[in-house]
């Protein structure tokens, strides 16, 4: 991958723009919640060539919640068990919205 090519990706919220030290600077929080969150499996991090930890946007946010909810004095792990029902929560209604918008648009209100 080339730097235009690296360039261009920095809109994508799934690309592995961040190091485990800029994510943990961003989130205000350690490098130790970061790794026990992976460790719950709550997100998984990519892997640069080198090994190290590269974080996404979208991971960002999931590990922001998480330490919003330990913050508020739930154990890491039931947090990170509560983040991934609210994600399943929000995907099954994108997905049946969807399903909605789709029924409806097959089945037209009969005219009057």
């Amino acid at each position: 991958m080339t730097a235009d090519d690296s360039f261009g990706r920095l809109d994508d919220d799934d690309y592995p723009a961040y190091t485990m030290g800029r994510a943990a600077e961003m989130l205000g929080t350690t490098q130790g919640f970061l790794r026990a969150i992976g460790e719950a499996r709550l997100i998984t991090p990519l892997r640069s060539a080198g090994g190290h930890r590269r974080y996404s946007r979208y991971q960002l946010r999931i590990a922001a919640r998480a330490r919003e909810l330990v913050d508020q004095g739930t154990p890491i792990e039931a947090a990170c068990r509560i983040v991934i029902l609210e994600d399943q929560l929000e995907e099954a209604q994108r997905i049946n919205a969807e399903y909605r918008r789709a029924a409806k648009a097959s089945n037209p209100p009969a005219a009057a």
